[in-house]
């Protein structure tokens, strides 16, 4: 049975884990390297295992750590910049990062994702020569962002190409990790088809380290439940459902994207 042309995009923001700074937990750089490290091998081997391809955004600290790995990631999946640092950011960073992330795979760059889809200036990601940008969760979130007024879809602003994570249509019901983490299966599943039919593609995204024992740290339990093993597991399971229903891309090769990149840079579209 042939597949229906809709578009997969699983991405995975790779990282050094320091979510417990945020709740008075303090935890060495090293060991949050460790974590998100130890996360990168565990969802590498889950893509391997299930075949498919994923977009990693991943800061320039934690390439800087681990550029072998980095680089060999970069022979099958897309490598897009999650800034420099995790919880720092100066608008400097935009470009360092892009250009250490391309100097470590020798592939160009595309995609920005910020930390914690913190709201970035469309002039300086430009400016950086990022062509799309993924910071956007087109719902309402409390305490954290109210972009109801936003497009739910791929759209363009200032000149730079936005694809916002994905969220159910009508009701914006948000897509992204903790939905994945919290929401009964089934629902997640059903709301996820259900965009995917709607939209013609889907933009889902999770981190590394949730596929370790991240028990101990003291962050809220919604942040941690079904991590380890039993996420892996939800994971390989949501994939095989998905599989039936669309194809499993990169970012960068979603048709929109890639009609960006043959505008600005047709000489590198074959390492997408």
């Amino acid at each position: 049975m042939k597949k229906p042309n809709n578009f997969i995009l699983l991405s995975f923001d790779a990282e050094e884990f320091d979510m417990p700074l945020e709740y008075a937990h303090n935890i060495p750089v090293q060991e949050q390297m460790e974590i998100g490290y130890k996360g990168l091998q565990i969802t590498t081997q889950l893509m391997n295992a299930a075949r498919v391809a994923a977009t990693f955004y991943t800061t320039a600290n934690f390439a800087n750590q681990y550029p072998a790995e980095i680089k060999a990631l970069s022979q099958k999946h897309e490598i897009a910049s999650h800034t420099y640092y995790h919880t720092d950011f100066e608008v400097a960073h935009l470009r360092q990062s892009k250009e250490t992330l391309e100097s470590i795979t020798g592939q160009p760059v595309y995609g920005l994702r910020m930390p914690r889809m913190r709201p970035v200036e469309m002039r300086d990601i430009k400016a950086a020569g990022y062509l799309y940008d993924s910071s956007i969760n087109p719902t309402w979130i409390p305490g954290r962002y109210n972009n109801l007024h936003l497009s739910r879809t791929v759209y363009t602003q200032e000149g730079v190409l936005r694809l916002p994570a994905s969220v159910s249509p009508r009701l914006r019901i948000p897509l992204f990790w903790l939905a994945f983490k919290n929401m009964p299966y089934s629902l997640f599943k059903n709301l996820t088809l259900q965009t995917l039919r709607h939209d013609g593609y889907i933009n889902l995204y999770v981190h590394p380290w949730e596929f370790t024992d991240i028990s101990p740290y003291r962050i809220p339990g919604y942040a941690k439940r079904w991590s380890g093993d039993i996420l892996c597991e939800r994971l390989l399971r949501l994939i095989k459902d998905l599989l039936p229903h669309g194809e499993f891309i990169t970012t960068c090769n979603l048709p929109a994207i890639q009609q960006v990149i043959l505008q600005h840079a047709p000489a590198e579209t074959t390492t997408c």
